[in-house]
């Protein structure tokens, strides 16, 4: 091990980044650690300057190695460009999940152009399955519906042009008004509502959802109060927390019936794992 200390790698990076399961098996058996890290003179040879050996099996969509490092307690959240962001822009549902369900962190913000919500959302805008996924495993989705304008203009006075805050800071009407994501308004903010009390809607956002075919459903949602039965789900929730949520074997021990399980977990909208459990 010494020698891997000297040289600043691992075997585990080498044979992660090879795609050589076998050789991760065994390295992992005689006690290589899946949570080495390169050293930073060889991360800064490489763009996103990974670190983990996991980085390289996710970035190379390698399933079986992904899952050896991870039941080998290989930790998701450890590289500058999270390994969740890289499955997410694969579009590979059963890595997404499988991440995920290991304690991706679901509410990562990216180092650049950071928005004002985490940036996981930004490829689920046209997939409603990862959408539910990360909704379902404790995204931060009041974020979506900060805005310090409310039914103002959202053109401040004396306003420049692009700015560092607009740039680092960027609110989600702002990007789902759009004209290329505008017709995805509707459609986005129905399915965020599953997952939150009453919400307010700015003035641009709600311009923007009045032209679309979901506005009516929209509105009955908002002028209504939410049944006790979504209100007591989403405080449990609260109070759970998204690692014990995520946890599978936690939720085993928690003294409720299956059904009410499923009900808090937000089964009835899990659309990947009912597409896992259909008939081929």
């Amino acid at each position: 091990m010494g020698d891997v200390n000297d040289s600043g790698i691992s075997p585990l990076h080498s044979a992660a980044a090879e795609g050589h399961t076998d050789c991760i098996k065994t390295l992992l058996d005689v006690g290589y650690d899946p949570n080495y890290m390169l050293h930073p003179w060889i991360r800064r040879s490489y763009d996103d300057e990974r670190k983990s050996a996991l980085f390289f099996a996710v970035s190379n969509n390698d399933m079986a190695s992904v899952k050896l490092l991870l039941e080998a307690g290989a930790m998701t959240n450890q590289d500058p460009v999270k390994c969740l962001q890289v499955a997410l822009r694969l579009g590979n549902y059963e890595l997404i999940n499988l991440l995920l369900r290991y304690g991706a962190n679901v509410n990562y913000y990216c180092r650049i152009n950071t928005t004002h919500f985490p940036s996981a959302l930004q490829y689920a805008l046209k997939d409603e399955v990862v959408l539910r996924m990360l909704l379902n495993y404790g995204y931060h989705v009041e974020r979506c519906f900060d805005c310090p304008y409310g039914d103002g203009s959202h053109i401040p006075e004396n306003f420049e042009g692009w700015t560092c805050p607009v740039i680092k800071d960027t609110l989600f009407c702002e990007v789902i008004t759009v004209y290329w994501l505008r017709d995805l308004s509707g459609h986005m903010v129905r399915i965020m509502l599953d997952y939150l009390d009453h919400v307010t809607l700015c003035s641009k956002l709600k311009a923007a959802l009045m032209e679309q075919k979901q506005w009516p459903e929209i509105c009955s949602i908002q002028e209504n109060a939410r049944c006790l039965q979504h209100l007591c789900r989403l405080q449990i929730r609260r109070c759970l927390g998204r690692l014990r949520l995520r946890s599978p074997i936690f939720m085993s021990f928690v003294p409720l019936p299956d059904r009410l399980k499923d009900y808090i977990l937000y089964r009835e909208y899990d659309l990947w794992g009912q597409q896992g459990s259909s008939p081929g």
